[in-house]
């Protein structure tokens, strides 16, 4: 029977998280319980309970071993992705979020919880706060024209609402990171595929290829918004190298778009200093 949000215990949480280690899925177990997070803070924001008990099991559940996660990066095998994505018949909000994740590159869970109060879309600038970015040092992704495109669609069905990207059953909550591996998985791209992709490869598929066209390590690093070692320049640095990271992103999507119709693609070479 259903209980009051507030009578669940840290205790059973933690039993309900180990069923699923116990299958293997570490990886899995450590998603539910960061969703579950989510759901109990919600539930503290609205008044239907005091805590979010998921913050006493920090530790509680085994470590997922590093791996890398799977990724394309052959021009060929990422137009027949993009193809793909564009042909997804899901619903049109987990469709939005699945074209706009090649372009930016963000984690997922950075991806599916975006806010409409972080976008310009007239300045073409999506900032992100820290406290949201796994690093917790703020971010600004410039955004190219094919990625406003696709927000400026979604806007009139999410834009009067907090989440760009909000649940099906629950639109005051942001759609699940599973959305974008499950749209994976539908369109043939699971982990047992012939060509395995996560929606965390989009990072991957964007370093390997940006790099072997040129741009600078600095400018795709700052971009994917990795860990800056020295701590005070990172709470200053998200604005580091904004003028060619624009220039990047806008021509990261117009080769995307080349790869996606099929013909042959001359990306733009940056020139080295």
């Amino acid at each position: 029977m259903p209980r009051p949000i507030a009578d669940i215990t840290a205790r059973e949480m933690l039993a309900v998280l180990n069923k699923t280690v116990e299958r293997g899925r570490i990886d899995t177990a450590a998603r539910l319980r960061s969703d579950a997070g989510c759901v109990f803070r919600y539930a503290v924001v609205t008044g239907r309970t005091e805590r979010d008990p998921t913050a006493d099991l920090e530790g509680a559940l085994p470590s997922t071993k590093t791996q890398h996660r799977a990724t394309l990066v052959e021009p060929s095998q990422v137009g027949e992705l993009l193809r793909a994505i564009d042909a997804y018949s899901g619903t049109f909000v987990v469709r939005a979020a699945f074209k706009l994740a090649p372009l930016v590159f963000l984690r997922p869970g950075e991806l599916v919880q975006a806010e409409w109060s972080e976008f310009d879309l007239d300045a073409g600038e999506w900032r992100i706060l820290g406290e949201r970015m796994k690093m917790n040092s703020r971010h600004i992704v410039p955004l190219a024209a094919q990625s406003i495109d696709i927000l400026r669609e979604l806007h009139p069905l999410t834009g009067s609402g907090r989440f760009v990207f909000p649940g099906v059953r629950n639109p005051s909550v942001h759609m699940s990171r599973e959305s974008l591996r499950a749209a994976l998985v539908r369109i043939g791209y699971g982990p047992d595929s012939d060509s395995p992709m996560t929606s965390h490869g989009f990072r991957g598929m964007a370093s390997t290829i940006l790099h072997e066209q040129g741009w600078t390590s600095d400018v795709i690093e700052r971009q994917l918004a990795h860990a800056e070692r020295n701590k005070i320049k990172a709470a200053y640095n998200h604005a580091e190298h904004l003028p060619e990271r624009r220039k990047m992103m806008q021509s990261w999507a117009d080769y995307l778009d080349g790869l996606k119709k099929g013909g042959d693609v001359v990306p733009f070479k940056k020139r080295q200093a």
